[in-house]
């Protein structure tokens, strides 16, 4: 099969095929991609759309914003998405920072290290990117910061504690109802030093968890299930502590979910899935687990990254619903 990339892991676009079939296309392509330097096509595309925009008229944008899913208003309520925000950093635990994030990262920052396609994600002119997901833009900053402390102490094991909440794009198309272009994440990251025995793993698992579990109480969720994927290792003694940490909760079952198909690749160890009820509705409400990001930006082997998401419109949807359904105004 025909490639557009030179590792042969992505199948050529059709439209791709039909710009390079041009005169000279395949060699402008090598040509923008090798042989011209960052900066120099930075100034190149900045002028190709300089001209493309001086040739759209008011009318012409008007019609792109009736019909671009990337730039219409969100469907759910600022009150609500502010609502849901308010819960959640309300739970969480002592020692997180929680930072106001760019709304762009720098280029490649979800493929070189996330491995996230890069046609899933918006590339900028710049040589940035549109940010897709906050744990990406924390991972950086955790890692810095660790970099920061492994240069005045090669064995420093203070761990760095972040979250953020982001409005981020999905580039790829989305089927079905509830599932957007653009929509608000809530992130945490934990980054530290492997201190053996597995105690980090331990120790900062049980903490996202718990703090998922306090979020959903607050918001009146119930039945909410707490899968774990063991990617590496059989479930063993982790399995057991974090039901043994977080016994006691009301409404939360920690279980094992071996058949996840989602996620391997990207997770390493283990990762874990959200599931909870609110107002009748069975919702997929949070994602997370440990990655390999901080060992690969900061060249550590013993740097050690835990991630969390949690999808804050579906969480202000539901709370919306509940609110409806127990008479409570907005």
């Amino acid at each position: 099969m025909t490639r557009d990339d030179p590792t042969g892991d992505t199948p050529i676009n059709p439209a791709l095929r039909r710009i390079l079939a041009r005169a000279d296309g395949p060699e402008l392509l090598e040509l923008l991609v090798d042989g011209v330097s960052g900066a120099d096509l930075t100034t190149l595309l900045l002028e190709v759309f300089r001209r493309r925009a001086d040739r759209i008229s008011p009318a012409e944008v008007m019609r792109r914003y009736r019909s671009d899913r990337f730039v219409a208003p969100a469907p759910v309520g600022f009150a609500a998405l502010r609502r849901a925000e308010d819960v959640l950093v309300s739970a969480l635990p002592d020692g997180f920072e929680v930072l106001v994030l760019a709304p762009v990262v720098p280029l490649a920052t979800h493929s070189a290290v996330a491995t996230v396609d890069p046609r899933k994600v918006i590339a900028t002119v710049r040589g940035s990117e549109v940010a897709a997901d906050p744990t990406n833009a924390l991972a950086l900053e955790a890692s810095h910061r660790r970099a920061l402390a492994l240069a005045a102490d090669p064995r420093s094991n203070m761990p760095v504690r972040l979250a953020a909440g982001q409005r981020v794009v999905r580039a790829q198309s989305f089927k079905g109802p509830g599932n957007l272009a653009h929509f608000q994440l809530f992130g945490l990251v934990t980054a530290g030093r492997d201190t053996g025995n597995r105690l980090f793993e331990h120790q900062h698992l049980t903490e996202h968890l718990r703090f998922a579990a306090q979020v959903m109480a607050d918001i009146g969720a119930q039945d909410t299930r707490i899968g774990l994927t063991f990617l590496d290792d059989a479930p063993g003694p982790t399995l057991e502590r974090v039901r043994h940490d977080l016994a006691g909760l009301p409404q939360v079952e920690v279980c094992e979910d071996p058949d996840r198909a989602t996620g391997r690749g990207y997770y390493t160890g283990v990762c874990f899935k959200i599931c909870t009820s609110i107002g009748g509705n069975r919702l997929e409400v949070g994602d997370g687990g440990f990655v390999p990001w901080s060992q690969l930006l900061t060249g550590n082997r013993k740097e050690r990254l835990l991630i969390s998401g949690f999808g804050v419109d579906r969480l202000a949807e539901a709370l919306t619903t509940r609110s409806a359904s127990d008479g409570i105004g907005d």
